[in-house]
């Protein structure tokens, strides 16, 4: 017999609003708790110093965790000019010095270069791997030989917004999968002349996910193992409202909850495939139900993770 799974078959999404001072992995297990849930993952992590949008996926919805990752995510966040630190944020050493602060006029055409796909190293306190090892572990073990090599990223958005008096400015940007925020302040000073450090960071999007639908960790917790707190959670399909659906009989959606592929080669077949290209991945529900997350290629729809729900 197997192992009987602790807690209660959650599904779906809960996104809070994470507090300064906790990590993402705090955030889960407090949660799991409250809400006595088998399984539940995070969707982005964010670090201690940073808040705000922290999706959690409970059960089923961890299936879909890459779809809320893989899209856009955006940000607030300020930096102070004249001093870098180790960490690239307020809990490192500072490193190095500048008396330089650039104007908003230098800020704004400095900007110009960080749009769209950008060659970008991350921060060496970071979780990034190296060799197995976390980047993070390698650095506070004193490891100075070690390189992180550079990945393009992208950036959809990147303004400033406001200079607070020249000695630190506060920016807004919308990115793509992999970005590091404090390796854009950083860059960004080196580009200008200058150095700084983050010393506010708040996310305040990851895909389909905005702090309107957000609830902090208090509310949460206020509101314990009553109903209310089961309320909150977001339907599995939620982090797929991007993708393209396909509606399935009952007889399609067993095929495909069984492993089996579903040949679609009518002339009604094509019609409930509009918009679908060969190779997309899909969402198959039944009644309106999920199904499963599925691939159509070549005339073929197969399984790529069947929905238990």
């Amino acid at each position: 017999m197997g192992r009987k799974k602790k807690g209660l078959p959650v599904h779906g999404w809960l996104v809070l609003d994470k507090p300064l001072g906790v990590t993402s992995t705090q955030m889960v297990g407090r949660a799991r708790r409250i809400l006595n849930a088998q399984k539940v993952g995070h969707g982005g992590t964010l670090d201690p110093l940073a808040t705000g949008i922290l999706p959690l996926a409970f059960g089923e919805a961890t299936k879909t965790v890459s779809y809320a990752m893989d899209g856009r995510k955006s940000y607030r966040f300020a930096v102070r000019w004249g001093a870098a630190t180790s960490t690239d944020d307020l809990e490192g050493e500072v490193i190095e010095e500048s008396a330089y602060r650039p104007s908003i006029d230098e800020i704004q055409e400095a900007l110009k270069a960080f749009q769209g796909v950008i060659e970008q190293t991350p921060p060496r306190y970071s979780a990034i791997k190296i060799d197995g090892k976390r980047a993070y572990d390698l650095a506070r073990g004193g490891d100075e030989t070690f390189e992180i090599k550079s990945r393009q990223v992208r950036i959809d958005r990147f303004e400033l917004i406001d200079a607070r008096d020249g000695e630190e400015a506060v920016f807004e940007v919308d990115c793509g999968k992999g970005t590091y925020v404090r390796s854009l302040g950083r860059d960004l000073a080196k580009a200008l002349g200058s150095c700084a450090h983050v010393i506010e960071l708040r996310r305040t999007r990851v895909g389909l996910f905005t702090l309107e639908h957000a609830i902090s960790l208090e509310t949460l917790e206020e509101i314990g193992h009553s109903p209310a707190a089961g309320e909150q959670l977001l339907p599995v399909e939620t982090a797929l409202d991007d993708i393209s659906a396909l509606a399935l009989s009952e007889t399609e959606a067993t095929r495909l909850r069984q492993g089996q592929t579903i040949a679609m080669i009518s002339r009604a077949d094509q019609d409930r495939l509009e918009g679908i290209g060969n190779g997309d991945i899909l969402l198959a529900t039944e009644k309106g139900k999920p199904v499963a997350l599925a691939r159509y290629e070549k005339g073929v729809v197969s399984s790529v993770r069947v929905l238990n729900l």
